[in-house]
């Protein structure tokens, strides 16, 4: 009885236990359901769209061409080429099958094996796994999520898994997958990927590469196969060997895909020519407009700079630099008995270690391991520096100059020997605009980009020195004065302060026009006096120059200001182009990764007439020229197919973005081939300078060269050139502003600290040698030309008088420091007859005020207004 009591308790005990765990089962089971579908309802709110993968960014790197279209920069490590679906081949997908997801054409988003299989991979750290999220998470993940290893962020990406199953084809999911998943070497999707390590197609991969991308996105770093060539080698076999075992391939093909090897062929996008200053300039110009996006946004911006001019203006102060250097001798070897590889090239200047000291000559050794052989002519300048004013005696021997292991510099010369040389310390800057549109020929920003990225054309704030006077004496000019009016070269006090001449002498009453190009400092002293510190300054700055850089004392005269080469190089620009202040720019276009055109400069002009004028017919041959390119496109370009317009806005925050369109998921080129374009109507650049006025300082300024301070320049055997000469205290800097009626120029030579270059060295003699080597290139096949006259006639003078001519610049101008101000009386004397008509020019139209209605081109300033000038 007690057996059948105890007994009955027993399966009365289990039964209840029985049901109590059913209970639990059911709850369970309940719970589960109740419980995703409460975590999905809670999270619901907070999951992006899918409809957003269609504006995802795709990435590519920020390109700038040369207005040849040359490529001189590229910037940005992200490349992401987008394909379409049908452009997958079979062994891609089944690579990318086998090594993340072999169930993704079956499951519905989350894959409880993968789960399982992460977890596996954890306890186990079995690197031959594939990972547990699946193609459709890694899409929620890649193009929504962070990679932060968080409970909600993985359950959001399970929850985001399974909306885009439900919204989006399995094709789609494939399809984003391959684009955005991230294969190293900054290659963002199967066919970046296929470029950056193999330096092909996606069709003509191997099923080794195929297998070998498809083993990069568990850890990119980690089976790199340029970084871990074993590592990455085994996972690609084993990816290999899942493709057989899921039946992707034979054994045969198996077999031979193990034994291949890795192959790697990085590709690299070669510069067709390095021009870094211009790059970065460009460069950090989209970035501060557009942000940090922008160097991955694929587009392809065009200069208005030509690759020519560019190389022109890096040899010609390179060849300043040197000269320089050879005035002022040799400062020694830069290490001894130093590793080669440890000094880089910089411009044209090789590092070289010497092997052996001949008597009139040495070898030394070149980076590439070349032998050469630098002779006496390429050396015999280099006596021995001693102070910037000091040099020692000529050597003698090659001993006296180098010794064995010295590291040293060698530049090639023109017969194609070798020349020593030496990294300078001084530097130099140029700046060549269009004086009629403001478009940037050349910039150079210094010696060398690598060596020092300051770029000096834009930053470099420096005193102006006497290119400054021809903006003074303009003012002048503006309030009546002509080019033959009288004006004292006398002594002249004011408090204190008793400037004086360059060459210490006072030539008396001489013309204004003779007082600017033999650049006398009392005669600018006078003019400013007389005509005002005031309204001269307004002038300055409709110049383009800065006031607030700008003194307010007659030192302004003699240029102790600030000024830049840019600012110098715009204000010239106004005489070249018969007085019209035109704005610099040097971006003409920007394009997208296809060739779409985003961005037409449409800069004002100093002739808007002349170029509307000729719109028609460009603007029909631009038409013309497109449909034969387009017609010639579509005869290549097959069948190609094209994704869906994606956008990429990199200026979210800006009033100006800008959208780029990826629209062809085919394009031709990885280069700019952009197709012509329709200009619209030009506009006219504001006028700042009556006719009369430009075309009297231009006329001006070719005296200066003719028979003033840049005698030197009649070298080049022209007489439509002029410009100015600047020398500062101690010669600290050396300038040449100079133009032509198709060139504006300005070249800047001095120390980054200043300090003196060393006696002699004037505008005259540092600079503008510098100059003239780059015009000669740039006028090598340009006609003869003249700055239109008052009338708006290009004309010249019948008669020039023979007057006094120096070599010397305006070197060791009086302290600029700021005085007093006193006026006194005024001289003139009758106008100068008015020029001959040149008859082989046409008559043009000349637009007189900013709103375009014509002045009288021959009004001027009562005699009465005219301020005294100063004895």
């Amino acid at each position: 009885m007690i057996k059948e009591n105890a007994t009955a308790r027993l399966i009365h005990f289990l039964v209840g236990l029985f049901v109590a765990c059913l209970a639990l089962a059911v709850i369970l089971a309940l719970a589960v359901p109740i419980g995703f579908y409460g975590m999905a309802m809670y999270l619901s709110p907070t999951l992006p769209s899918t409809q957003e993968i269609k504006k995802a960014k795709l990435e590519m790197p920020l390109q700038i061409y040369s207005s040849d279209d040359k490529l001189i920069g590229q910037y940005g490590n992200r490349l992401s080429l987008p394909i379409t679906f049908d452009e997958i081949p079979d062994n891609l997908t089944h690579a990318f099958l086998a090594a993340e997801d072999a169930s993704f054409f079956q499951h519905s988003g989350i894959s409880i094996k993968g789960l399982g299989r992460a977890v596996t991979e954890a306890v186990t750290d079995d690197d031959s796994q594939t990972g547990g999220s699946t193609i459709t998470m890694q899409v929620a993940k890649n193009y929504f999520l962070s990679s932060e290893r968080t409970l909600n962020r993985k359950l959001t990406e399970l929850f985001l898994a399974r909306k885009i199953e439900d919204e989006l084809s399995k094709n789609d999911i494939l399809t984003l997958y391959v684009n955005k998943i991230y294969l190293g070497e900054g290659a963002y999707g199967v066919r970046a990927a296929a470029k950056k390590y193999y330096s092909k197609s996606l069709d003509n991969l191997t099923i080794a590469e195929t297998a070998m991308l498809a083993g990069l996105p568990k850890a990119p770093s980690k089976y790199n196969p340029v970084a871990n060539p074993e590592r990455a080698l085994t996972r690609r076999n084993w990816i290999i060997g899942r493709m057989h075992e899921l039946g992707y391939i034979t054994e045969a093909e198996r077999d031979e895909a193990v034994s291949s090897p890795i192959g790697i062929k990085l590709y690299k996008e070669k510069l067709d020519v390095n021009m870094p200053y211009l790059a970065e300039m460009t460069r950090a110009t989209l970035v501060n407009r557009y942000g940090k996006q922008v160097m991955h946004s694929g587009w392809r911006v065009r200069l208005t700079i030509d690759s020519e001019a560019q190389t022109d203006a890096e040899a010609a102060v390179l060849k300043g630099l040197v000269a320089y250097d050879h005035r002022h001798g040799w400062r020694g070897a830069e290490a001894n008995d130093e590793p080669l590889e440890n000094f880089r090239r910089y411009s044209s200047m090789s590092p070289a270690k010497v092997t052996k000291v001949n008597s009139r000559s040495f070898e030394a050794t070149m980076p590439s391991g070349e032998s050469v052989t630098v002779n006496w002519s390429g050396m015999n300048w280099a006596r021995k520096y001693i102070s910037v004013n000091r040099i020692g005696y000529s050597p003698s021997n090659a001993s006296q100059i180098v010794s064995e292991n010295d590291i040293i510099r060698l530049i090639p010369t023109a017969n194609g020997n070798w020349q020593l040389a030496q990294i300078p310390k001084i530097q130099s800057s140029l700046v060549s605009l269009n004086p009629s549109t403001g478009a940037v020929n050349a910039l150079i920003g210094g010696f060398d980009f690598n060596h020092s990225k300051f770029n000096r054309a834009l930053q470099g704030w420096r005193q102006p020195g006497s290119t400054i006077k021809p903006l003074v004496y303009t003012s002048a000019l503006k309030k009546g004065y002509r080019p033959d009016t009288m004006v004292s070269d006398n002594p002249i006090q004011v408090g204190s302060w008793k400037p004086k001449n360059s060459d210490g002498r006072f030539l008396g009453d001489i013309t204004l026009r003779r007082g600017l190009y033999l650049s006398r400092n009392l005669v600018s002293i006078r003019l400013l006096q007389a005509i005002g510190i005031t309204d001269t300054l307004n002038l300055l700055d409709e110049f383009g120059l800065d006031k607030e850089k700008l003194p307010t004392t007659l030192s302004l005269a003699l240029g102790a200001g600030q000024a830049t080469p840019l600012q110098m190089a715009t204000a010239y620009s106004t005489f070249a182009n018969g007085g019209h202040r035109i704005q610099p720019y040097f971006i003409e276009q920007i394009y997208n990764y296809n060739n779409k055109l985003l961005f037409q400069a449409n800069p004002q002009q100093a002739c808007a007439e002349c170029f509307n004028e000729k719109l028609e017919a460009l603007n029909k041959k631009a038409v013309e020229d497109y449909e034969s390119s387009i017609e010639n496109s579509d005869n290549t370009a097959g069948n190609a197919t094209s994704t869906d317009q994606q956008n990429v806005d990199v200026a979210e925050n800006s009033d100006e973005s800008i959208n780029l369109s990826i629209y062809d998921a085919s394009p031709q080129s990885d280069r700019l081939k952009a197709p012509p374009v329709q200009y619209e109507l030009a506009k006219q650049a504001p006028r700042i300078l009556e006719p009369r006025v430009a075309f009297d300082m231009a006329d001006i300024l070719r005296d200066v060269v003719q028979r003033g301070t840049a005698v030197r320049a009649k070298a080049l055997g022209r007489s439509d050139i002029g410009g100015k000469t600047g020398t500062t205290n101690d010669a600290k800097d050396a300038w040449f502003a100079g133009f032509h009626p198709t060139n504006a120029t300005v070249v800047w030579m001095g120390f980054d600290q200043p300090s003196t270059m060393g006696r002699r060295e004037y505008g005259g003699v540092a600079a503008l040698p510098v100059w003239m080597d780059f015009m000669r290139a740039q006028l090598k096949n340009t006609p003869r030309q003249w700055v239109p006259n008052e009338q708006g006639f290009t004309s010249r003078r019948l008669q020039k008088k023979a007057v006094e001519t120096t070599d010397n610049d305006e070197s060791n101008e009086p302290d600029t420091s700021e005085k007093p101000v006193t006026t006194q009386t005024q001289q003139r004397t009758p106008s100068t007859p008015e020029p001959e008509l040149s008859p082989q020019t046409p008559r043009t139209t000349n637009r007189g005020n900013n709103d375009g209605v014509p002045q009288n081109p021959l009004s001027v300033t009562p005699v009465d207004s005219i301020p005294p000038i100063p004895e």
